[in-house]
């Protein structure tokens, strides 16, 4: 662990985050825009556009060659925009400083003749726009989306496992009427897959369209090229093999409008507070005793206090989460507005999406160590279950409406309402009712842990 680190993603967590980091670290973004750049040229070379000859198959593999950028391309990447290297004087612009990074790369081969066509009519939102997409596109599909799949499946499994173990619900904090452990996990599995049906749907949009948007420096050089059809088939071609999908905004200022981010990033927040809300269950069931968590050797839940098994996991995840969820809602809120046709103010923004992920990262780590060492407590439970034998006032009384007694609501209410209530008690209750010996018998077959409706089923379904 770097204790120089400031930011715990890249100290604390960072031996957790390497696939994330593969994706949308700052080497990533580098290469996406080489990526960029050189599919744009190759886009360019089938236009038949003067002093432009084609690249035939071995040109544009050498082209593919170039990206991913090692160690040593990141590092003359980095000198040329800050220091200069050789005889490129520092570009202070990162976008200009993939340009002549490639000019010497390419310089000494066969495509010498056509470095012309190096970053033409483009301006740096061009570039910046495409890698974005692609960094955020990358990183779900990756890195976010495969752990998210997996929790579900983990959620699931738990699920159908504990389908029929009973428990008690609460509503308002209080004892509701009985239900299982199972159904309550698919409660938090169905919402989860309701959230991954839609992000596997969401798209990525970016321009490509020069200075404002208008194709003005493309036109001007050759007016009679489609630019926009050109356009698009940039970005069909950075799309073949892609599950998240890039799409080509039509129509932009300098920058895309982002609106497809802010559909990202809200996703994403509502993933966030699902898992937020499960985990605070979590949380509640373990302090309750209805949840045991495995021991692990050596670990230490106290300084002081040695016997303690604290939830950190569940604990772990929701702070993560509820930091990730604050950055999603900046983004979703920030990242669609540009004053005019553009405004800076996003460019530091933009390069702080990737810690939305890197939290959301952490986060699904510590459920997936916090799943694997709970147990629900099934002898715990059935036990609070019978200490509640007023739960079954509900179908007491439901029972009672449905057989035309009159009044059963108001009986029952008088009955356990505000008071401590016996099995027996409710034994004589029934007896002393004027009701068919076949209802009577019904209310009496009921007890609070077979009490549960279809919640096995549920869970099972």
């Amino acid at each position: 662990m770097d204790m120089t680190a400031l930011c715990p993603l890249d100290g604390r967590y960072r031996g957790q985050l390497d696939s994330l980091r593969s994706q949308t670290g700052e080497a990533a973004f580098a290469t996406y825009r080489v990526q960029t750049e050189l599919t744009w040229l190759q886009i360019l070379s089938g236009l038949k556009l003067p002093h432009f000859k084609a690249l035939n198959a071995s040109e544009k593999k050498l082209l593919s060659s170039l990206f991913p950028l090692s160690a040593n391309d990141l590092s003359v990447l980095r000198a040329i925009e800050f220091e200069g290297y050789k005889n490129i004087p520092a570009t202070r612009h990162d976008v200009k400083a993939v340009e002549y990074f490639l000019r010497l790369k390419l310089q000494n081969t066969v495509l010498k003749d056509r470095l012309n066509y190096l970053h033409f009519s483009l301006t740096s939102e061009d570039v910046n726009s495409v890698s974005y997409a692609l960094l955020l596109a990358n990183g779900v599909e990756k890195a976010l989306l495969p752990a998210f799949e997996k929790l579900h499946r983990t959620l699931m499994q738990l699920s159908r496992k504990e389908a029929a173990s009973v428990l008690l619900a609460r509503t308002h904090g209080q004892p509701a009427v009985p239900t299982t452990f199972g159904k309550e996990i698919r409660v938090t599995a169905d919402r989860l897959a309701r959230q991954i049906t839609q992000l596997k749907k969401q798209q990525i949009s970016c321009k490509f369209g020069g200075a404002v948007g208008n194709f003005n420096a493309h036109t001007a050089a050759f007016p009679g090229v489609n630019w926009p059809r050109a356009a698009k088939q940039m970005i069909d071609t950075l799309n073949k093999g892609r599950k998240i999908k890039l799409v080509l905004t039509p129509v932009s200022t300098q920058v895309d409008p982002r609106d497809s981010y802010a559909e990202l990033f809200d996703n994403l927040r509502r993933i966030n507070v699902l898992l937020i809300d499960f985990c605070r269950d979590m949380w509640q069931y373990i302090s309750a005793g209805l949840v045991h968590q495995q021991a692990v050797k050596g670990e230490v839940g106290s300084s002081t206090m040695p016997q303690k098994v604290n939830p950190i996991d569940f604990e772990n995840a929701e702070g993560n989460l509820q930091l990730a969820s604050a950055l999603c809602d900046f983004f979703s809120n920030k990242l669609p507005i540009s004053r005019l046709q553009r405004d800076l103010s996003d460019s530091t923004v933009l390069r702080n999406m990737a810690v939305a992920f890197g939290y959301i990262c952490v986060a699904q780590n510590s459920l997936f160590r916090g799943l694997g060492k709970i147990a629900f407590n099934r002898a715990a439970a059935l036990t609070e279950v019978k200490n509640h034998p007023e739960v079954l006032a509900e179908a007491f009384q439901t029972i009672l409406r449905a057989a035309n007694i009159q009044n059963p609501y108001e009986k029952l209410r008088d009955l356990t309402r505000g008071r401590t209530v016996t099995y027996d008690d409710f034994q004589r209750f029934i007896k002393e009712l004027d009701v068919p010996q076949l209802i009577k018998k019904q209310l009496l077959a009921l007890t609070p842990e077979n009490y549960t409706g279809l919640a096995a089923q549920l869970a099972r379904r």
